[in-house]
């Protein structure tokens, strides 16, 4: 084996090992991600996105940690409430790293963590309330959960943005004695909204009859003012005739007997009309100085034979 040979392998080695140690040197880290980088066994820096250099052999990569929010689905945890019942609660929880160093030096496992802190936190929470308060104050609960929970995890490094409680089912008895609750009480409001329909129709028939008694007597009222008028147009017009009439027998020298006759004659055709009265005024009656002559003149004239 020449010399020349041996001297190309050991270079071609040699590529090989820099190659090696620059690909080891060289760190690519992605986007939303956090590369813990320790010296020697000890805590060095924190790696963001992007290409990194870290030296080979004396620098190792103690973890690769996730800063995007986490989702994590606990199984059905049995709570007592203070009422003394036992419910199934199904939680769900979305946390999110912080702080990279602080997640993994300050805790062995904090998924872990968080998963039975959250066990013991609902039991505490839970048993401080009713059944009946924690099925209609499921905001609050998930409200105290996530302050409980974000208090503990931020020495973690770890945020609690928020906490559901996605079920609660109580035991099937209790279960069946809500259903016949909700029954009885929807039917107690169906019959108070059938209560409260009938009154207020009952209302709305006496203001509709009140309102048509009003009309009714409105309606007479004017028919009686209309009558009034026209009977009083009717004398007006009558005595506007009557005055009319004597100025012109007047002017054409008629004397007082004449105007008489003529006035009780105007009386006798108005008297066949409609009329059930008839006002005589107080200057034609002067004029006939006794009621005698006011019968001969209405009395029917006799038939012969």
């Amino acid at each position: 084996m020449s010399v020349s040979f041996v001297s190309a392998v050991i270079w071609f080695l040699v590529a090989i090992l820099a190659a090696g140690v620059v690909i080891r040197s060289l760190r690519v880290v992605q986007q939303a991600q956090a590369v813990i980088v320790q010296r020697l066994g000890r805590y060095h820096a924190t790696l963001g996105p992007g290409l990194h250099v870290i030296v080979p052999f004396i620098d190792s990569v103690r973890a690769v940690l996730d800063l995007r929010e986490e989702t994590l689905e606990f199984p059905k945890i049995p709570v007592i409430t203070e009422d003394n019942v036992t419910v199934q609660v199904d939680t769900v929880a979305y946390i999110q790293v912080v702080d990279p160093v602080r997640a993994v030096y300050e805790i062995n496992n904090y998924h872990l963590a968080i998963d039975r802190l959250i066990q013991t936190t609902l039991r505490n929470v839970c048993g401080e309330l009713t059944l009946d308060e924690m099925l209609v104050s499921r905001e609050q609960v998930n409200q105290k959960l996530r302050l409980h929970l974000d208090e503990a995890a931020d020495k973690w490094g770890v945020k609690v943005n928020r906490v559901e409680l996605r079920a609660i089912e109580p035991p099937e008895e209790i279960q069946k004695a809500m259903e016949l609750q909700m029954k009885a009480e929807r039917e107690r409001r169906a019959t108070v909204l059938s209560a409260e329909a009938t009154k207020q129709a009952a209302i709305l028939r006496a203001e509709g009859e009140k309102r048509a008694v009003v009309l009714a007597a409105e309606a007479q009222k004017e028919k009686q003012i209309l009558e009034a008028e026209g009977a009083a147009q009717a004398i007006l017009r009558v005595r506007q005739a009557e005055a009319e009439g004597l100025r012109l027998l007047k002017e054409a020298g008629a004397d007082r007997a004449v105007l008489a006759l003529q006035a009780l004659q105007a009386l006798r055709e108005v008297a066949q009309g409609q009329a059930t009265k008839i006002f005589i005024p107080t200057d034609l009656a002067q004029l006939l100085g006794a009621a005698g002559a006011v019968g001969e003149i209405f009395r029917e004239p006799r038939k012969e034979g």
